[in-house]
């Protein structure tokens, strides 16, 4: 399971999303991690803790016309991005 680490939290301003650090989240992390709509629905995943397998399920089912090898690799470049702000189980590997 994969699942935003606390103390991260998503804002939208105007069409872009930001993923901000607040409290102690920001002694770890000092910037913020730019989203767009795509990232944010991903982030949204995320938030309430998800496998990779079922990320990628919903991901086809959100987006029309994206078929899976697409979105396993899109889905491994976002967590890259975005790996200081998630937690992973120890049973699942994050390259």
């Amino acid at each position: 399971m994969i699942k935003t680490k606390k103390g991260f939290l998503l804002r939208r301003l105007g069409k872009e999303y930001m993923v901000v650090p607040v409290g102690e989240a920001s002694k770890d992390f000092n910037g913020m991690i730019r989203l767009n709509e795509t990232g944010a629905f991903y982030w949204q995943e995320l938030e309430k803790g998800i496998t990779k397998n079922e990320l990628v399920r919903n991901m086809l089912e959100r987006f029309e016309g994206l078929d899976e090898e697409t979105a396993c690799r899109d889905l491994k470049e976002f967590l890259a991005i975005v790996e200081v702000a998630l937690e992973f189980d120890d049973d699942i590997q994050h390259d």
